[in-house]
């Protein structure tokens, strides 16, 4: 028998859901003195503030909000959210990690999530992370998140090393979270040509969009949504430029169905509306195209809290897109408990 923690149960009543926001432990073990090796995530009081280093290199300055659910909490009061859905920061995924260590970060951080998940239940509820770098691994991580941590499902990557997410070694992985109604949310991280991206932020203003898109073909290329109806995913950022490239997918499909149609003969239009994808397009104009592509159903409310990419006030995008209040109410909070398969 599948459980539900309590916050999955007490955000029913919420008007407001935010399905896009990110957290970290107030503290972090050293993973790579624990392990001997690797660029993992630290966290270091510097001058004043909060650091992120991968391994010795200098990664962010980290807003106090990813770890300070006091300050979290008001910025949430303050900003008319009532509940927020709650995963790790991508760069902690670690998939380059030799598996066992890989599981030893994920379960640190999946902790931490439900820990704070049962100290608040009625605004928090937690996605947690898996070792997607070992299939049997990640299966194992994802039952104890759902059936032992009370979470209500995972956050991945867009691919996992050279995995792509339309590979057999991870379709077990969707199986499971099928089968235990786990909800998947997915973000891009380890952008495409980082190494040739190094100006001007592109790795974030072109290849993240890229890497949700890649995602997005991926699955259905792969047949994962063919093979796994009952599977409810969502993707981050408006699914990214997926949405202003599907006529070219489509037709990619049409004129080479002996390259593109190899795993899967349904057209890649027969899919939109199998999935979820969050608000955070930063126009209302683009909002109300995506939620035409989509479905007024399949968009919830996604701000990238606390990061200088997302939506300061969330909601905003939504609220200023002139739609039919019942489609604004789905968006603000009906679509996401949907997505997390929460009964109202």
């Amino acid at each position: 028998m599948r459980r539900r923690h309590g916050g999955a149960r007490l955000i029913q009543s919420a008007r407001v859901v935010d399905i896009h926001t990110h957290i970290l432990p107030r503290t972090l073990p050293d993973f790579g003195e624990q392990f001997g090796y690797g660029a993992f995530v630290s966290l270091v009081e510097q001058d004043g503030e909060l650091v992120m280093f991968q391994g010795d290199e200098f990664f962010r300055v980290v807003d106090r909000r990813l770890i300070d659910i006091d300050i979290r909490l008001d910025a949430c009061n303050r900003q008319g959210v009532d509940a927020q859905v709650i995963s790790t920061v991508p760069v902690m995924f670690s998939y380059w990690a030799k598996p066992q260590d890989g599981a030893v970060v994920a379960a640190y951080l999946n902790d931490d999530i439900a820990a704070t998940v049962a100290a608040h239940p009625s605004r928090f509820v937690g996605l947690g992370t898996l070792p997607l770098q070992d299939t049997d691994l990640a299966v194992a991580e994802l039952q104890r998140c759902v059936k032992e941590l009370g979470l209500s499902g995972v956050e991945i990557g867009t691919h996992i090393g050279d995995v792509n997410l339309s590979s057999p070694q991870l379709y077990p992985v969707f199986e499971a979270a099928a089968d235990l109604g786990a909800a998947v949310f997915i973000h891009p991280w380890d952008m495409m040509g980082m190494e040739v991206m190094k100006d001007y932020w592109l790795p974030w203003l072109v290849g993240m969009p890229a890497e949700t898109s890649r995602a997005i073909c991926s699955m259905i290329f792969g047949g994962v949504f063919e093979r796994l109806p009952g599977l409810r995913v969502a993707f981050a950022h408006g699914g990214g430029s997926f949405p202003g490239t599907i006529d070219r997918i489509q037709h990619g499909f049409d004129v080479r169905p002996d390259l593109v149609a190899v795993h899967n003969s349904r057209p890649p239009r027969d899919y939109l509306g199998r999935f979820w994808v969050d608000s955070l397009v930063h126009n209302p104009g683009q909002l109300n195209y995506v939620s035409s592509l989509f479905g007024r159903n399949r968009v919830c409310l996604g701000s990238d809290f606390p990061f200088p990419l997302g939506e300061d006030k969330p909601g905003t995008i939504i609220r200023d897109a002139d739609l039919d209040p019942v489609d604004e109410t789905r968006m603000l909070a009906a679509n996401a408990l949907e997505w997390l398969g929460v009964g109202r």
